[in-house]
């Protein structure tokens, strides 16, 4: 069996698990990552999620903001903004309708 679509799938993904997560609160990214790793089929790594963190950041849908670490090196915390909470909400109808239309197809609709 091929192990690399389960990932390619997941990365597809990424930006919609991240939303979510920092809908309930602002987070920093080994946090975020921790948080979706209690979902086996959503774990993904950190070469994964940085650079998605940094696009989402560089296209407006999140803020960045340097704060504490008790390693030394400063936190970057990602949050929400109008533009993130947005693009979530449209993710969201699109991912109902997606799952909606799947479902249909392996049960053997339309």
């Amino acid at each position: 069996m091929d192990d690399a679509w389960p990932q390619q799938m997941r990365k597809g993904f990424a930006e919609l698990c991240i939303l979510i997560v920092l809908k309930r609160s602002e987070n920093y990214g080994y946090a975020i990552l921790a948080e979706l790793s209690a979902f086996d089929a959503l774990s993904f790594s950190e070469s994964t999620l940085y650079p998605v963190l940094s696009k989402m950041a560089g296209e407006g849908l999140l803020a960045v903001r340097e704060g504490p670490s008790l390693r030394g090196r400063a936190r970057r915390y990602y949050s929400l903004t109008a533009k993130g909470r947005a693009r979530l909400k449209n993710l969201t109808v699109y991912w109902k309708a997606l799952r909606a239309g799947l479902d249909d197809l392996l049960a053997g609709k339309g």
